[in-house]
């Protein structure tokens, strides 16, 4: 069994809170909650996805 990244994981769970936030701001019907999920979701995907590319690199 491979071992888990941690990291990775964290990486996920904020995604997956930035796409929850993202939900809850349309509910809410907030565009600046909706703009800033969006932002972060693409924050947090970018450095998951870059952070990745560099170990797999050095690997």
């Amino acid at each position: 069994m491979k071992e888990i990244k941690w990291i990775f994981l964290l990486f996920a769970i904020a995604a997956a809170f930035c796409i929850m936030g993202i939900g809850i701001a349309i509910a809410e019907r907030s565009i600046v909650g909706a703009i800033v999920s969006i932002v972060l979701l693409m924050f947090v995907m970018g450095f998951g996805f870059k952070m990745k590319r560099k170990m797999m690199e050095n690997d």
